[in-house]
């Protein structure tokens, strides 16, 4: 399988479990690299940065459009996987939300995510399939990043590839069955990282804040047969927050 190439904390392991024949390229300048589009199995859009919503749009379209004009007619259409997240479901502490959930008040940052995932998934070109991830941990740490540093400071997609066929037009929400608990957490991280407690909390100044704490109760997806193999935030806490000391080089 070829892969255009990949960073960050979903894109990275992703292209190392599909990639055989790298292709060097970038989302922000498709040209080089949409020809390739009737060559293609599946297109995994995992980008992320300031710009992430006109890059994704962007990928999309012109995705979409490269396979009409390269992929033959007789060919199967292109899967194309959306990475979006189970902030949609908004800060909500009594529903348990599920992927048929119906989006009703996304977090304020992703407003504009539903109405993507909708085009992903009605696309009349591609075999469309959106992923949310809920809560990422290990390595380098992903949102939990800024929490360790000030706990440090004492400041207190394979599967979805090979089945697209069958889920082909869904949504999926990709976690696990745990609740985790906030103050659990912070007690913990406390003990693990020998900062001085007790921690205390600050009320939200961005939007990224403010999705960071947002709560979603969420029921995992299991058509697939996928579960996630890693403990559970709380268990792990100390391997993870050893985790993200190794890949700061501290």
């Amino acid at each position: 399988m070829r892969v255009l190439g990949a960073s960050g904390f979903i894109g990275l392991p992703l292209a190392q479990a599909f990639v055989l024949i790298p292709v060097i390229g970038e989302t922000s300048k498709p040209s080089s690299w949409l020809p390739l589009v009737a060559t293609l199995d599946v297109v995994i859009d995992a980008v992320g940065g300031q710009d992430i919503r006109m890059l994704s749009e962007t990928l999309l379209n012109t995705t979409a459009a490269a396979a009409q004009k390269h992929r033959p007619a007789h060919a199967s259409k292109l899967t194309y996987i959306y990475t979006s997240g189970t902030w949609v479901h908004g800060d909500d502490q009594k529903e348990v939300k599920t992927d048929t959930t119906p989006i009703k008040g996304p977090v304020e940052l992703l407003q504009w995510q539903p109405k993507l995932e909708r085009m992903v998934i009605q696309s009349s070109v591609l075999n469309g399939i959106v992923i949310r991830p809920s809560l990422l941990y290990g390595k380098s740490a992903s949102i939990l990043a800024p929490l360790f540093r000030r706990a440090y400071e004492g400041k207190f997609y394979h599967l979805t590839a090979e089945k697209a066929t069958i889920v082909a037009g869904l949504t999926i929400d990709a976690t696990n069955d745990f609740t985790e608990s906030v103050d659990d957490i912070l007690q913990n991280l406390v003990k693990v990282s020998g900062a001085k407690g007790p921690y205390e909390y600050a009320p939200p100044s961005t939007p990224l804040e403010k999705a960071i704490t947002a709560t979603t109760l969420v029921r995992p997806y299991l058509a697939l047969g996928w579960y996630p193999r890693k403990p559970r935030l709380i268990d792990g806490l100390e391997v993870y927050y050893i985790a993200w000391k190794g890949g700061e080089g501290l």
